[in-house]
């Protein structure tokens, strides 16, 4: 191979240039060189000079360039077009480039003043044409085209993160080299493997480099939760300031946060997504682990009342500045209390509010539906924006009149009407997989001597206008090592509900199923849907259980045991 930042003959033979092109791309041809630990300096910083070649290839320099697209497209016919990942197959004629003589080529007598040419793949020789194609040839034969030599040169910023990496590191690392990561804001957030550790900073300067938005490059050093109990992690700067003052845009809201601080997961934001298009605009939410709000701050967004709760201080800061920044605060409130604590905490909180007829004016242009299970919150949004185009009065002349001759009065929109906080929880959300299925129990007398809420007094008629709301549904995350065959352990995650709510607990296919269902009624089946979230490694995922909450479970006195849990949890 060809020392790197010297230039690079053409291919030997023709086999080879029709090999490239027959599988579509001649980038087997344009790569890195292989550097290994030569273009690491001993500060252990890239040598990026090092990256640099020159290639000796033809290009069809075209006369006219109101022909370019016509040429572009037949010489791509012809497979003569150089196709190369990021690299624009048209480019400017070099201004010591000459139409060569020998190629039998006439110089126009009205030359373009922008000279434009299309790059050749290897294998098209200026001074041999043997080597062209007919869509050449001709093209020089009406002096429309002239195959001139061309020298393309590569360096660093072409490449992307992989190559530059596959360049430098070791063969057995190509392997696990990062192919994604996660990011908050300005932070690249990395989980390197150990025998990483001599080349880690090269890592973070290559993605620093490749990734124009990032500043920060960080490599966590440890599990999440092993330095704090609110999901933190240590974590040490690969490349870049340690600035960790990030600001995240989600589901149209912005959070801003100090992520070495609280918890934040990028790829969170489909089931983030998810659960926020399931609830309905006047509904009460409970956000157990609610961190900075992504969840919580949306839904308000929408007009979904929340009580939006988490342990952490920080997480409990943050939340508050992003309700207010995304005006959010008539529709969620935020706590700092235990998810044990709050648990009954936040029915009682929210049957007092009912009953002070607290509220807020409705959100405009809110749909008081959501998606069915599997369909995409885009579908909402769409319905949502035609709702409002029809909403929308039409713009009027500013120079029309009314019938008396004076100016014509513009439409008033609809006054905003009193949404009050209904007495019952719809949803609970408790979104911390490593350990919410053990919060269960605390939903044990969750509406004790409250079953009038949710059914008539026994011995009495309800009113005959009255709608009785359904037990909440509880969205539990958690998770579950995937069985030997890589099969979903549904069974798995079914049990463990069922032996936490000491309620036996049937699986279900569709979540409409499960939400259907009525635990008060007769055929109750008490029904548990569960829905596969993500990946986090080969043999183990991430989950989110959803059920209503059993009556045997809601209506079961509070008892001393439970007490003590708040108290101990206090």
């Amino acid at each position: 191979m060809i020392a790197a930042g010297q230039k690079r003959p053409r291919p030997g033979s023709s086999d080879e240039a029709d090999a490239s092109n027959t599988s579509g791309s001649d980038m087997s041809i344009f790569r890195p060189p292989i550097l290994r630990n030569a273009a690491l300096t001993a500060a252990a910083s890239l040598n990026k000079a090092l990256f640099t070649s020159t290639y000796e290839i033809a290009a069809a320099q075209v006369h006219d360039v109101r022909l370019i697209s016509k040429y572009q497209k037949a010489l791509n016919s012809s497979k003569e077009l150089l196709r190369v990942e990021r690299l624009a197959s048209v480019a400017d004629v070099p201004e010591n480039a000459a139409t060569n003589p020998a190629a039998g080529d006439a110089a126009p007598a009205k030359p373009s003043p922008k000279k434009k040419c299309l790059l050749l793949r290897p294998g098209v020789v200026p001074s041999s044409p043997e080597t062209w194609s007919d869509v050449l040839k001709q093209g020089v034969e009406k002096s429309e085209l002239g195959v001139i030599p061309y020298q393309l040169t590569l360096n660093y910023d072409h490449w992307t993160s992989r190559d530059v990496l596959v360049s430098v590191l070791p063969e057995e690392f190509h392997e696990d080299i990062p192919a994604g990561f996660n990011t908050a804001g300005h932070v690249a957030h990395l989980n390197l493997r150990d025998r990483f550790k001599p080349y880690k900073h090269i890592v973070g300067e290559v993605l620093l480099d490749k990734n124009p938005h990032l500043r920060t490059v960080i490599n966590k050093v440890d599990l999440v939760g092993t330095e704090s109990v609110f999901r933190t992690f240590p974590y040490e700067v690969l490349a870049g300031p340690d600035d960790m003052d990030v600001e995240v845009r989600e589901n149209g809201c912005t959070f801003s946060f100090d992520y070495s601080k609280v918890y934040w997961n990028s790829k969170l934001e489909p089931e983030h997504t998810r659960l926020l298009y399931l609830f309905k605009p006047g509904e009460v939410v409970v956000d157990l682990m609610a961190g900075i709000g992504p969840f919580a701050v949306p839904a308000g967004k929408r007009g979904v009342f929340v009580w939006a709760n988490d342990m952490n201080p920080n997480s409990y800061e943050a939340l508050g500045n992003a309700i207010k920044r995304n005006k959010a605060g008539s529709y969620v409130r935020p706590f700092n209390e235990d998810g044990l604590v709050f648990i009954h905490k936040s029915a009682d909180l929210v049957r007092e509010s009912s009953e002070a007829n607290e509220g807020a004016l409705d959100v405009p242009d809110t749909v008081d539906s959501r998606n069915q299970q599997g369909s995409k919150p885009a579908q909402a949004q769409k319905q949502q924006q035609q709702q409002k185009q029809q909403k929308q009065p039409a713009k009027e002349d500013s120079t029309a009149t009314s019938a008396a001759g004076g100016p014509k009065a513009r439409k008033q929109p609809p006054p905003r009407r009193h949404v009050p906080v209904p007495p019952t929880i719809s949803h609970f959300v408790m979104n911390l997989p490593a350990s919410a299925i053990t919060f269960l129990p605390c939903f044990k007398g969750l509406y004790a001597a409250h079953e009038d809420l949710f059914k008539p007094v026994e011995g009495a008629e309800a009113p005959a206008d009255k709608v009785y709301p359904k037990l909440p549904i509880v969205h539990t995350h958690c998770f579950a090592p995937k069985d030997d065959d890589q099969s979903i352990p549904f069974g798995d995650v079914r049990d463990r509900v069922s032996a936490e709510l000491g309620v036996e607990m049937t699986l279900c296919p569709r979540y409409e199923d499960m939400e259907n269902d009525d635990p008060l009624a007769a055929e109750s089946k008490n029904l548990v849907y569960v829905h596969n979230v993500r990946a986090v490694a080969p043999h183990k995922s991430m989950y989110c259980a959803s059920f209503r909450l059993p009556a045997s479970v809601a209506f079961a006195p509070r008892t001393q045991e439970g007490e003590k849990k708040a108290e101990k949890a206090e």
